[in-house]
């Protein structure tokens, strides 16, 4: 039976509902689904255009490694990275000094897309392929729109939260 995962941007008060794609990344929907739920600030991508993520202490063990993986992810992928803390630390990146982003472990980032042309290319770092664990099946819609504002207004105090779907 397929398993759901819940994203929500808090503040915006909107959510998305996506199905796990365990048979295409067995390892990290496990490493996820056990860590579940993961919170932290939200952040609007840079880089890879219609990105809105979240970087947590990492949580798995041992790392997934790459399975699914893309550096061109499509509206209503979830992607899992995997910092080390030399990957993600750069201050010209603009992360807060309290930020999961400068921890001596580094960061797991949960990131979802919600619209087209995405490209997993840092200028620092080149390519950036991340883990495809799941789909967003429901509220996709709402979810680019909230992401759209994130964009043009900020995300100064909005978080996005994960959790397993009743």
């Amino acid at each position: 039976m397929a398993r759901y995962i819940t994203i929500t941007l808090d503040k915006r008060g909107v959510s998305c509902r996506a199905r796990l794609l365990e048979a295409e990344a067995p390892r990290t929907c496990r490493a996820v689904w056990d860590a579940l739920p993961q919170s932290s600030s939200a952040y609007h991508a840079k880089y890879a255009r219609n990105e809105v993520y979240t970087l947590v202490p990492p949580f798995a063990e041992p790392k997934p490694g790459r399975e699914n993986p893309t550096v061109t992810p499509i509206p209503g992928d979830v992607v899992y990275f995997g910092f080390e803390a030399w990957e993600i630390g750069n201050p010209a990146y603009g992360y807060e000094d309290g930020s999961e982003a400068h921890s001596a472990s580094g960061a797991t980032d949960l990131a979802i897309f919600y619209g087209r042309n995405n490209l997993l290319i840092n200028g620092d770092a080149g390519w950036v392929p991340g883990n495809v664990f799941a789909t967003i099946t429901e509220g996709l819609e709402e979810m680019a729109a909230a992401a759209q504002d994130l964009w043009l207004r900020g995300v100064e105090g909005e978080t996005l939260s994960f959790a397993r779907a009743e």
